[in-house]
C-alpha cells in the first residue's frame, strides 16, 4: 500500500497574504519571525507588498542582496584590497571594481523569493493592502494555522502548499462572527428605604 503525502511531507513553500493595513501586515512578519524563532519554521525570505489606493506599489525585500549595499560593501572590501597590493591607484580601481561588481551580483543573484513571484503578486494584490509574501521550509503547519488565526479577516492571495493545507489555511483566515447576544435589559426594582 503506498502512503499518502501528509501536510507535513511539503519541505518548502510560498505563501502571500494580505491584509488592509501596512501594520497588520508587519505583525503577521513578526508573527512568522518568531515562529521561526521557535523552530516552527525556517523563515527563507519574506517580502512586503504594499499597493496603495492608487494602484502605486511599493516592495520591500528582507533577504535579495539590493544592489545599492551590495555595490557599497563591495567598493569598499576591494578598496581596501587595492590600497594594501596597488597603493592609490590599487585602490581608486579596487573601489570601481568593487562597486560594479557588488551592484551586478545584487542583480544576478537570487537568493529568495524569485523575481517573477514578486512580480506576480505586485499584480494580483488589491489597491489599498498590505501583503506579506513569506517562502518558508520545515513548517509546522498546525502552528501556522493557530497563528494564522489571529489573523482573522486577512486574504490567503496565493499559496504552493498543497491543497489540504492550503484550504485550512484559508480556513483559519476566515473572519470570525463577532456578533454577540443581545443584552437582556435588567429592570430595576423597587428602591427600598432602609
Amino acid at each position: 500500500m503506498t502512503d499518502l503525502p501528509t501536510d507535513n511531507d511539503q519541505t518548502e513553500a510560498l505563501f502571500g497574504i494580505s491584509f488592509d493595513g501596512a501594520l497588520r501586515a508587519q505583525e503577521f512578519l513578526i508573527a512568522l519571525t518568531r515562529m521561526a524563532k521557535e523552530g516552527k519554521l525556517v523563515l527563507r525570505d519574506a517580502v512586503v507588498v504594499v499597493k496603495d489606493d492608487d494602484g502605486k506599489v511599493h516592495v520591500r525585500e528582507t533577504v535579495d542582496p539590493q544592489p545599492g549595499s551590495t555595490a557599497l560593501s563591495g567598493a569598499v572590501w576591494t578598496g581596501l584590497l587595492g590600497l594594501f597590493l596597488g597603493g592609490p591607484v590599487g585602490w581608486l580601481a579596487g573601489i570601481g571594481l568593487g562597486a560594479g561588481a557588488g551592484a551586478l551580483i545584487a542583480k544576478v543573484v537570487d537568493i529568495g523569493i524569485p523575481d517573477e513571484w514578486v512580480d506576480w503578486f505586485k499584480n494580483a494584490v488589491r489597491p489599498g493592502s498590505a501583503t506579506i509574501v513569506a517562502l518558508a521550509a520545515d513548517i509546522d503547519l498546525p502552528a501556522l494555522y493557530q497563528e494564522a488565526a489571529r489573523f482573522s479577516g486577512a486574504d490567503l492571495v496565493h499559496t504552493t502548499l498543497m491543497p489540504g493545507a492550503s484550504a485550512r489555511l484559508a480556513a483559519a483566515l476566515e473572519p470570525i462572527a463577532t456578533s454577540l447576544p443581545a443584552p437582556t435589559p435588567v429592570v430595576p426594582g423597587p428602591i427600598s428605604e432602609g
